[in-house]
Protein backbone atom coordinates (compact mmCIF):
# COMPACT_ATOMS: atom_id res chain seq x y z
CA UNK A 1 0.00 0.00 0.00
CA UNK A 2 1.26 3.97 -1.00
CA UNK A 3 1.40 6.36 1.30
CA UNK A 4 -0.49 9.47 -0.07
CA UNK A 5 0.28 12.83 0.93
CA UNK A 6 -1.90 15.45 -0.65
CA UNK A 7 -0.87 18.53 -1.48
CA UNK A 8 -2.89 21.66 -1.82
CA UNK A 9 -2.98 25.23 -1.71
CA UNK A 10 -4.93 27.89 -3.66
CA UNK A 11 -4.41 29.36 -6.66
CA UNK A 12 -1.10 30.90 -7.37
CA UNK A 13 0.35 29.82 -4.45
CA UNK A 14 2.83 27.49 -6.43
CA UNK A 15 1.74 23.78 -6.26
CA UNK A 16 3.23 23.01 -9.45
CA UNK A 17 6.61 24.06 -8.28
CA UNK A 18 6.55 22.34 -5.73
CA UNK A 19 5.60 19.14 -7.17
CA UNK A 20 8.12 19.53 -9.99
CA UNK A 21 10.72 19.45 -6.72
CA UNK A 22 9.19 16.33 -5.74
CA UNK A 23 9.09 14.78 -9.08
CA UNK A 24 12.68 15.84 -9.60
CA UNK A 25 13.84 13.50 -6.73
CA UNK A 26 11.74 10.39 -8.23
CA UNK A 27 8.50 10.99 -6.36
CA UNK A 28 5.49 9.50 -8.07
CA UNK A 29 2.96 12.25 -8.83
CA UNK A 30 -0.90 11.85 -9.02
CA UNK A 31 -2.38 15.38 -10.35
CA UNK A 32 -5.61 16.32 -10.53
CA UNK A 33 -5.41 19.23 -12.77
CA UNK A 34 -3.28 17.04 -15.60
CA UNK A 35 -6.21 14.23 -15.46
CA UNK A 36 -8.81 17.46 -15.71
CA UNK A 37 -7.19 18.76 -18.95
CA UNK A 38 -6.51 15.54 -20.26
CA UNK A 39 -10.89 14.78 -19.60
CA UNK A 40 -11.40 17.90 -21.04
CA UNK A 41 -9.46 16.96 -24.41
CA UNK A 42 -10.17 13.41 -24.57
CA UNK A 43 -13.60 12.72 -23.48
CA UNK A 44 -16.18 13.18 -26.25
CA UNK A 45 -18.91 12.96 -23.89
CA UNK A 46 -18.09 15.44 -21.60
CA UNK A 47 -16.80 17.63 -24.73
CA UNK A 48 -20.12 17.52 -25.72
CA UNK A 49 -21.93 17.87 -22.63
CA UNK A 50 -19.85 21.60 -22.37
CA UNK A 51 -20.26 22.13 -25.85
CA UNK A 52 -24.48 21.89 -25.35
CA UNK A 53 -24.12 23.87 -22.92
CA UNK A 54 -21.48 26.49 -23.33
CA UNK A 55 -22.29 26.45 -27.16
CA UNK A 56 -18.68 27.35 -29.83
CA UNK A 57 -16.99 30.39 -28.11
CA UNK A 58 -15.97 27.54 -25.34
CA UNK A 59 -13.88 25.85 -28.21
CA UNK A 60 -10.25 26.58 -29.35
CA UNK A 61 -9.90 26.76 -33.05
CA UNK A 62 -8.72 23.29 -33.17
CA UNK A 63 -12.16 21.74 -31.42
CA UNK A 64 -10.44 21.14 -27.99
CA UNK A 65 -11.80 23.04 -25.05
CA UNK A 66 -10.89 26.73 -23.76
CA UNK A 67 -10.02 25.96 -20.90
CA UNK A 68 -8.95 29.72 -19.72
CA UNK A 69 -12.53 30.79 -21.38
CA UNK A 70 -14.33 28.28 -19.29
CA UNK A 71 -12.40 29.07 -16.35
CA UNK A 72 -12.78 33.21 -16.28
CA UNK A 73 -16.21 31.88 -17.47
CA UNK A 74 -17.83 30.05 -14.37
CA UNK A 75 -16.37 31.89 -11.82
CA UNK A 76 -18.65 34.83 -12.68
CA UNK A 77 -21.36 32.56 -13.06
CA UNK A 78 -22.08 30.04 -9.92
CA UNK A 79 -24.86 28.15 -11.64
CA UNK A 80 -22.80 27.45 -15.03
CA UNK A 81 -19.75 26.57 -12.14
CA UNK A 82 -21.69 24.24 -9.98
CA UNK A 83 -23.27 22.26 -13.41
CA UNK A 84 -19.80 22.14 -14.57
CA UNK A 85 -18.69 20.06 -11.26
CA UNK A 86 -21.05 18.00 -11.29
CA UNK A 87 -20.22 16.65 -14.64
CA UNK A 88 -16.71 16.77 -13.93
CA UNK A 89 -16.09 15.60 -10.23
CA UNK A 90 -17.31 12.44 -10.14
CA UNK A 91 -14.86 10.93 -13.47
CA UNK A 92 -11.79 13.18 -12.33
CA UNK A 93 -12.47 11.41 -8.53
CA UNK A 94 -12.41 8.11 -10.49
CA UNK A 95 -9.72 8.64 -12.85
CA UNK A 96 -8.01 9.71 -9.58
CA UNK A 97 -8.54 6.71 -7.76
CA UNK A 98 -7.38 4.41 -10.10
CA UNK A 99 -4.24 6.13 -10.57
CA UNK A 100 -3.51 6.41 -6.80
CA UNK A 101 -4.63 2.74 -6.65
CA UNK A 102 -2.05 1.21 -9.20
CA UNK A 103 1.14 3.17 -7.36
CA UNK A 104 3.80 1.07 -6.37
CA UNK A 105 6.72 3.64 -4.54
CA UNK A 106 6.57 3.85 -0.78
CA UNK A 107 4.61 6.86 -1.21
CA UNK A 108 3.29 9.21 -3.84
CA UNK A 109 2.64 13.03 -3.95
CA UNK A 110 -1.40 13.48 -4.67
CA UNK A 111 -1.69 17.32 -5.93
CA UNK A 112 -5.43 17.80 -5.79
CA UNK A 113 -6.67 21.96 -5.03
CA UNK A 114 -9.93 21.12 -4.22
CA UNK A 115 -9.14 18.35 -1.87
CA UNK A 116 -10.97 20.19 1.05
CA UNK A 117 -14.09 21.49 -1.24
CA UNK A 118 -14.34 17.66 -2.33
CA UNK A 119 -14.55 16.26 0.64
CA UNK A 120 -11.29 13.77 -0.28
CA UNK A 121 -9.05 13.96 2.39
CA UNK A 122 -10.21 10.99 3.87
CA UNK A 123 -7.85 9.46 1.12
CA UNK A 124 -5.13 10.71 2.05
CA UNK A 125 -2.90 9.60 4.51
CA UNK A 126 -1.30 13.15 5.19
CA UNK A 127 -2.13 16.72 4.24
CA UNK A 128 1.05 18.98 2.40
CA UNK A 129 -0.29 22.70 2.58
CA UNK A 130 1.33 25.63 -0.16
CA UNK A 131 1.09 28.33 1.59
CA UNK A 132 1.25 31.47 -0.11
CA UNK A 133 -0.41 35.27 1.30
CA UNK A 134 -3.35 35.89 -0.88
CA UNK A 135 -1.97 39.26 -2.04
CA UNK A 136 1.06 37.49 -3.67
CA UNK A 137 -1.36 34.98 -5.60
CA UNK A 138 -3.19 38.03 -6.45
CA UNK A 139 0.29 39.24 -8.23
CA UNK A 140 0.72 35.95 -9.32
CA UNK A 141 -1.96 35.13 -11.19
CA UNK A 142 -2.89 38.30 -12.86
CA UNK A 143 0.15 38.28 -14.36
CA UNK A 144 0.53 34.18 -15.40
CA UNK A 145 -2.91 34.16 -16.47
CA UNK A 146 -3.73 37.75 -17.87
CA UNK A 147 -6.52 38.13 -15.80
CA UNK A 148 -7.32 42.02 -13.73
CA UNK A 149 -7.62 41.65 -9.83
CA UNK A 150 -11.38 41.83 -9.78
CA UNK A 151 -11.22 38.62 -11.60
CA UNK A 152 -8.17 37.26 -9.75
CA UNK A 153 -9.76 38.02 -6.05
CA UNK A 154 -13.65 36.14 -7.26
CA UNK A 155 -11.41 32.83 -7.99
CA UNK A 156 -9.89 33.05 -4.38
CA UNK A 157 -13.07 33.81 -3.09
CA UNK A 158 -14.58 30.92 -4.66
CA UNK A 159 -12.03 28.52 -2.81
CA UNK A 160 -11.79 27.55 1.14
CA UNK A 161 -9.88 30.27 3.29
CA UNK A 162 -6.06 30.01 3.64
CA UNK A 163 -7.05 29.85 7.35
CA UNK A 164 -9.32 26.76 6.42
CA UNK A 165 -6.48 24.99 4.75
CA UNK A 166 -4.24 25.68 7.92
CA UNK A 167 -6.47 23.25 9.85
CA UNK A 168 -6.72 20.41 7.72
CA UNK A 169 -2.30 20.63 7.23
CA UNK A 170 -0.20 18.42 8.92
CA UNK A 171 2.61 19.63 7.18
CA UNK A 172 2.94 23.44 5.18
CA UNK A 173 5.56 25.28 3.28
CA UNK A 174 5.73 28.74 2.81
CA UNK A 175 6.09 29.02 -0.80
CA UNK A 176 7.93 32.91 -0.59
CA UNK A 177 11.42 31.53 0.11
CA UNK A 178 14.23 31.16 -2.72
CA UNK A 179 13.89 27.78 -4.92
CA UNK A 180 17.14 26.58 -2.71
CA UNK A 181 15.24 26.81 -0.08
CA UNK A 182 12.47 25.09 -1.55
CA UNK A 183 14.63 22.35 -2.43
CA UNK A 184 15.19 21.33 0.92
CA UNK A 185 12.19 21.17 2.05
CA UNK A 186 11.18 19.15 -0.28
CA UNK A 187 14.09 16.87 0.29
CA UNK A 188 13.66 16.84 3.79
CA UNK A 189 9.76 16.06 3.75
CA UNK A 190 10.71 13.01 1.01
CA UNK A 191 12.72 11.82 4.13
CA UNK A 192 9.76 12.26 6.51
CA UNK A 193 7.32 10.89 4.22
CA UNK A 194 9.40 7.42 3.61
CA UNK A 195 9.75 7.08 6.87
CA UNK A 196 5.68 7.41 7.48
CA UNK A 197 5.04 4.74 4.39
CA UNK A 198 7.03 2.38 6.45
CA UNK A 199 3.92 2.62 9.09
CA UNK A 200 1.31 1.22 6.38
CA UNK A 201 3.19 -1.40 4.89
Amino acid sequence: MTYIVALIGGIGSGKTTISNLFEKIGIKIIDADIITRNVLKNDKNVINEILNKFGPKCLNIDKTINRKYLKNYIFSHNLEKSWLEKILHPIIIKRMKEDLNIVKTPWCLWVVPLLIEMKLYKYANRILLIDTPVSEQIKRITKRDKIDKIQAKLIISSQVTREERFLFANDIINNTKTIKILKMHAKNLNEHYLKLSKSII
